[in-house]
């Protein structure tokens, strides 16, 4: 697999390369603007010409990127619906103007309408959006979620109605899965040992096919199965263990797919001295690889 993290781009975009090579990325995981405002300014040629060729340089591939957690293309309310979905768009054109392959979000919170109308509101989203950025390359992935709130997308049948119903042109190439580890056991589906990693991915290949799985996020839990909270936790430090990553990183179904840590950045050592958690996170993962 190609293992990497989210980098941050404080300083300009481009500049995230830098760290990935220092953190020891294969891939990388980035927000193309803050994750915590509606608004960006437009990007550059500059920018977009030195990101390109920072790319080029750190031979880091394939690269993802992250859309704005403000985004909500469940909710009922036509203001936010509108101001999400233009929102989203504007991250898939990013996106694809610096040639990221993928753009990941959470599908969304249905805030009290029900289950059933916040995916019908999601799917109107999707069919929209694949329509709208058709000169698009970057694959557009729905984030499978924890289940927190009225969260949609924790459960395999939700995706699996959200790509039929997102998708009814057939554009499967655009539209995918991104699967975080954290999410998907805090949902309640266990990946702990081979013999559970094997029933899960099973059913996942059952309810919306195994082949719509683009990219991953490698997070251990700071709860157990089924907790459907969303707290991320160092590889191996959490609920999930290390076995449960090394059911993934030996499939060889996986064998090119990016995988990407959300994990905390940093731990105090002795003294207080600062750790930075990345490479050793990475390193974690790598050692669990069967030669």
């Amino acid at each position: 697999m190609r293992l990497g993290a989210q980098m941050s781009t404080a300083g300009g975009l481009y500049t995230a390369f830098g760290r990935g090579m220092e953190a020891g990325c294969d891939s990388m995981l980035v927000f193309t603007k803050s994750n915590r405002q509606w608004k960006a300014k437009p990007l550059t040629e500059e920018q977009i010409d030195l990101f390109k060729e920072a790319a080029a340089a750190s031979g880091i591939w394939p690269l993802a990127a992250h859309a704005s957690y403000l985004i909500n293309i469940a909710s009922p309310k036509p203001d936010l619906w509108e101001k999400s979905y233009q929102a989203l768009r504007v991250e898939v054109e990013r996106a694809d103007a610096l040639g990221i392959g993928y753009l990941t979000f959470h599908p969304g919170s249905h805030t009290g309408s029900g289950e059933e109308a916040g995916l019908e509101q999601i799917a109107k989203g999707v069919r929209r959006l694949l329509e709208e950025t058709a000169s698009c390359e970057t694959v557009v992935c729905l984030e499978l979620m924890a289940g927190q709130g009225t969260n949609l997308g924790y459960r395999f049948e939700h995706m699996g109605t959200l790509l039929k119903a997102g998708d009814p042109g057939g554009m499967a190439a655009r539209l995918g899965v991104c699967f975080d580890t954290c999410h998907v056991f805090a949902a309640g589906y266990d990946i702990r040992s081979p013999e559970a990693y094997a029933e899960t991915m099973a059913e996942l290949d059952r309810t919306f096919g195994i082949d719509r799985i683009r990219c991953f996020h490698f997070n251990d839990s700071k709860f157990d199965l089924g907790s459907r909270r969303d707290r991320h936790a160092h590889i191996g430090q959490g609920y999930i263990g290390l076995e449960g990553f090394e059911n993934f990183l030996n499939d060889a179904r996986w064998e090119t797919h990016p995988a990407h840590l959300e994990t905390p950045k940093t731990e105090d050592g002795e003294g207080g001295a600062e750790i930075e958690m990345d490479p050793v996170n990475l390193a974690r993962l790598r050692q669990l690889i069967h030669s």
